[in-house]
């Protein structure tokens, strides 16, 4: 075997996806390879020897035109001349030297040799001119599940049954339907179900006539779900209203589509995620409330083993700050007795959008039907100091930027947000939009959240205007990725270690106000990433391509952080480029760069091309 040097090893070990191989394969691999030093004087002679080859780049700075794609800018470990390994006649490549260097040169003979040996790295090379952000993690991910829409899991039609029916009928409907429950409708419409239950303790027990209606032993307006929540958040209204069955309805007649039960959570369900918040749901003081909430960063330590675990953290955490929002109300209303008037309490930002992390802070408010008179201020005023402090306790910190319902200027009636949303469009100044930026990823988690529905309608056409969607736009333009022309990361400075980039504001913030831009010019208001993604995906500006694509750099970058700030036991969003595997810095600058091409199509979109 000859010499190789053991730069030339590691280099390729530590460079995807050739570190899926073992140390023969490696080595045999190292030995084909020709290392070239490029200049500008020498490249055509090289491009010629090496006709049809792979090309990786050890280091030096080129540009470089290998396909009917538009030149790219590459540098320290990219590839190019791709496309000419699945070709019988390869494209010719052409290359300006902007910083001359050493590229390792593969034959082609090797690489097929290499890619039917191990076929992800096939997978790999045809996905990586075309802006796919190529991940086994994200396909296998076993938490996925939880993000499914019920709509997708319920089977097709709803076993019903009229509510002037007798016991009778439903019973042995129940019984042809193979079913543990049955759906009680009155003119389509759901009114109660009926379930095994029912009839042990309303039928059998208490010898009921079986003759007589069903509405008599039924189980009157049920906690229901609409059929665009996801199976997560069936899992957490059963587990915190204690139910067995939840009726499915449509989000927008409300007419019933299905039902889930417990024996289909467990179907789906892969890992028990709902241990802490099953407990938060039984909390009986705020002394027990915050005990629990302390145990949820242990919890996440003890069950995150995998990339892909870290899907659901943001969700679950999400979903506990929510619960412990409703138990604080509820216990500030045991002690002063209940609210004087309607309310809604509102959340903002990552948790509405429900992707918080070990570091999120609070964002909430409080919505009115009409402007509280002077008591009823004093009563929510309290309220508000007494939950968001209480949040505090409980791990969720207060913010540092006052957008708390605490905030006076943060309770407001439905007309007051109205004409706050009328001044953001009259007036798009850098702080107003900052503003909106904040107030409007936003969701209803305690009160009457009709009034947040009324909201959304009365300034959905305001928010849609052209004038304003540009302004939002050019500010999202200020956001920049972390990478140079050349493709190199760019660090942050000032921190202990030196190759560290900000994944939340150079990455998730970024894509988060690109997705909510389309989503207000699409008049969507629903807050999740990956809902609001999903109604983009047709009509809508964005390629079903761009869709996927930010859909899964969101969840790479989630992830990325998620892990970091648990196995550093830290709550900021500095990741170290070299904690990462080689295919996760690949990941990572392929994310980045489809980023800011979206950020730039969505600039001459919406702005006429001025950032």
């Amino acid at each position: 075997m000859n010499h190789i040097p053991q730069h030339i090893l590691e280099f390729l070990r530590d460079s995807a996806p050739f570190d899926v191989l073992d140390e023969h394969e490696l080595n045999a691999l190292a030995e084909t390879i020709t290392v070239a030093y490029f200049s500008q004087e020498d490249v055509a002679n090289i491009l010629k020897q090496q006709q049809g080859g792979l090309f990786l780049i050890y280091n030096g700075q080129y540009s470089v035109k290998d396909s009917a794609e538009a030149e790219r800018h590459v540098s320290d470990g990219d590839y190019f001349g791709c496309d000419n390994l699945w070709q019988k006649q390869p494209n010719t490549i052409t290359i300006t030297v902007d910083s001359p260097g050493l590229v390792y040169c593969i034959p082609k003979k090797t690489f097929a040799h290499n890619a039917k040996s191990h076929p992800s790295i096939e997978v790999f090379f045809r996905n990586y001119t075309s802006e796919q952000i190529y991940s086994e993690q994200v396909d296998d991910s076993k938490s996925m599940w939880l993000y499914k829409p019920i709509r997708e899991v319920i089977s097709d039609g709803v076993v019903s049954e009229d509510i002037n029916s007798s016991i009778l009928q439903g019973v042995q409907k129940m019984s042809h339907s193979s079913v543990s429950s049955l759906v009680i409708t009155d003119n389509q419409a759901l009114v109660g179900i009926l379930t095994d239950r029912d009839i042990r303790n309303r039928v059998v027990a208490q010898q009921t006539d079986v003759n007589l209606a069903v509405s008599e032993i039924m189980t009157q307006d049920p906690v229901k779900i609409s059929d665009q929540r996801t199976l997560f958040d069936a899992l957490c209204v059963m587990t915190e209203h204690n139910v067995h069955h939840l009726p499915v309805v449509d989000k927008n007649t409300g007419v019933p589509l299905g039902m889930l039960t417990a024996s289909d959570m467990i179907r789906h369900q892969r890992g028990n995620v709902l241990f802490v918040i099953n407990e938060l749901t039984k909390a009986p003081s705020l002394y027990e409330l915050t005990r629990l909430s302390w145990q949820l960063p242990h919890y996440f330590s003890k069950h995150a083993k995998r990339l892909g675990d870290f899907d659901i953290a943001g969700k679950v955490l999400s979903q506990a700050t929510d619960i412990m929002t409703r138990k604080l109300i509820g216990f500030y209303q045991q002690q002063n007795g209940e609210a004087p008037m309607e309310f809604c309490w509102l959340v903002y930002g990552s948790q509405a959008r429900e992707d918080q992390t070990m570091g999120s802070d609070q964002d909430n408010g409080l919505l009115f039907a009409t402007e509280p008179t002077v008591q009823q201020s004093e009563y929510f005023a309290d309220m508000a100091e007494y939950v968001c402090r209480g949040l505090d306790k409980c791990g969720i910190k207060l913010c540092t930027g006052n957008i708390m319902a605490s905030n006076p200027v943060l309770r407001m009636s439905v007309a007051q947000a109205v004409q706050q949303a009328q001044s953001w469009v009259r007036e798009p100044s850098p702080e107003a939009i900052l503003n909106c930026n904040i107030f409007l990823d936003v969701r209803a988690v305690a009160g009457n959240r009709f009034l947040l529905s009324q909201l959304h309608l009365e300034r959905k056409e305001l928010l849609k205007q052209s004038r304003f969607i540009a302004a939002l736009t050019r500010h999202a333009s200020d956001g920049h990725v972390p990478l140079s022309m050349f493709q190199k990361f760019v660090y942050k400075k000032g921190l202990a270690k030196k190759d560290c980039i900000d994944l939340k504001n150079s990455g998730v913030a970024i894509i988060n106000n690109l997705v909510r831009i389309y989503s207000l010019a699409n008049g969507l208001t629903i807050p999740s990433i990956p809902q609001r993604l999903d109604g983009l995906l047709s009509h809508s500006g964005l390629s079903s391509k761009d869709v996927k694509n930010l859909r899964d750099i969101w969840l790479l970058l989630n992830r990325l952080r998620w892990r970091h700030q648990i196995q550093n036991k830290v709550t900021d969003n500095y990741v170290s480029i070299s904690d990462l595997s080689s295919i996760e810095k690949y990941q990572l600058k392929e994310a980045m760069r489809v980023i800011r091409r979206t950020q730039q199509a969505a600039i001459f979109k919406f702005a006429g091309g001025l950032g």
